[in-house]
């Protein structure tokens, strides 16, 4: 039966570190599916702080575009999953869709395919994902649109998960 936990929060509220310790409660065969892509200097050095950070059970898979088949390709591998993260994510999909006309509908339909392989997943899920609504309405078109589609996105995953975390100044507080 599938497990996913979803975990949101403002950036660097420690959604991360909350996840990753949330991951060790399933077992030491951990999977840790990376979405971010090294663009440039400062990620590459936020990505290796955070593989650093992680001990020797967990295998990084990364993966920016095509996300639900590789959750789908883990299963039965791990003794869980954590994505980390589903906002960069959604960014990648939007830099990938956006000279396509309809953005909007083929991130919505990304989504919906990875609802339903989360549905299907034996091994537990943990899903990481930035909560963008909280602040002031973007200036920019393109913002207001990562916004909308950010938090769509994270309404239908916390819909599907069996837990929902909110992560706030460090401290986890379950939602659901």
């Amino acid at each position: 039966m599938a497990h996913t936990i979803f975990v949101t929060g403002g950036a660097r509220s420690g959604k991360s570190v909350f996840s990753e310790k949330k991951a060790l409660e399933f077992g030491n065969r951990l999977g840790y599916l990376a979405t971010a892509q090294s663009l440039d200097a400062e990620m590459t050095d936020r990505i290796e702080r955070h593989r650093t950070r992680r001990g020797p059970e967990w295998q990084t898979i990364e993966e920016p575009i095509q996300l639900s088949q590789a959750v789908e390709n883990t299963e039965g591998k791990y003794d869980a999953i954590l994505v980390d993260c589903v906002t960069l994510w959604l960014t990648n999909l939007l830099f990938a869709f956006e000279d396509t006309g309809n953005v909007e509908t083929r991130i919505r339909e990304e989504v919906g395919r990875l609802t339903t392989t989360l549905q299907r997943m034996s091994t537990p899920v943990i899903l990481v994902s930035n909560e963008v609504g909280m602040g002031i309405v973007p200036e920019h078109h393109l913002s207001r649109l990562f916004r909308d589609i950010a938090g769509a996105a994270n309404q239908s995953l916390a819909a599907a998960a069996d837990d929902v975390y909110m992560v706030l100044s460090g401290i986890p507080l379950k939602i659901k």
